[in-house]
């Protein structure tokens, strides 16, 4: 990781600056999550509406 050259919030005198490859994983790996997620949701309400049918008359 490298240092920031320019001034720093806090007064911190230097900040690790992510490098770009640790920047593209995380992005990647943000946005698989957020695919399972959304694939997941849409499982849960189409099993739901699945359950939730026409009753069955007796």
């Amino acid at each position: 990781m490298t240092r920031s050259s320019g001034p720093a919030g806090f007064f911190n005198p230097g900040v690790a600056v992510a490098s770009t490859r640790l920047r593209e994983a995380v992005a990647a790996s943000l946005a698989i999550a957020s695919l399972s997620l959304c694939l997941m949701v849409t499982l849960t309400v189409l099993s739901s509406k699945l359950g939730a049918g026409p009753p069955i008359p007796a």
